[in-house]
């Protein structure tokens, strides 16, 4: 969802993705752009070295050489630091792209920062989601809130529908 002028706008299959530039476990630049031509798995989770952000980003690692032959990449974006990225892969060996957003301005772009609920506590904070951008740069798929157990199979299965 996206506030503008005190509206509420909901992203929705078909919208064109806000583009993005965040900066990389390296300081890097990434922009979502930068995919054009490809699918991108773009993931939005709370924090590094959590249990299920670890599971879910070790499923997307696991999978990704089988997400390239599909013409996909993976970003996972959460407000950690560039360099709490760099020790979350290395500490787990992970293949896939982390993007830092510190000001969370991407994460409120798509919706993803606001008011959630764990275990009867309203807190701010992430919705763990994904997005399936098309190699246009249009949503191709929305997951809205995510359970990490079989996600990234379920992105892949997805993904593979898509192509076929």
């Amino acid at each position: 969802m996206i506030i503008i002028a005190d509206k509420v706008i909901e992203l929705k299959v078909g919208d064109t993705a806000p583009n993005f530039c965040l900066p990389d476990k390296d300081n890097k630049e990434v922009c979502l752009k930068d995919f054009k031509g490809k699918y991108a798995i773009v993931y939005f989770y709370p924090m590094d070295n959590t249990p299920g952000c670890t599971t879910e980003a070790i499923g997307f690692t696991g999978i990704l050489p089988e997400l390239q032959k599909l013409n996909a990449e993976v970003i996972g974006i959460s407000p950690d630091s560039p360099e709490s990225h760099a020790k979350f892969i290395e500490k787990k060996n992970l293949k896939v792209t982390l993007l830092s957003d510190l000001d969370k301005k991407v994460l409120k772009s798509y919706g993803k920062w606001g008011k959630n609920t764990f275990r009867g506590k309203e807190y701010m904070g992430v919705t763990r989601s994904t997005f399936l951008i098309n190699p246009d740069g249009k949503i191709a798929h929305i997951w809205p809130k995510v359970s990490v157990k079989g996600h990234p199979e379920e992105v892949q299965k997805t993904l593979k529908e898509l192509e076929n």
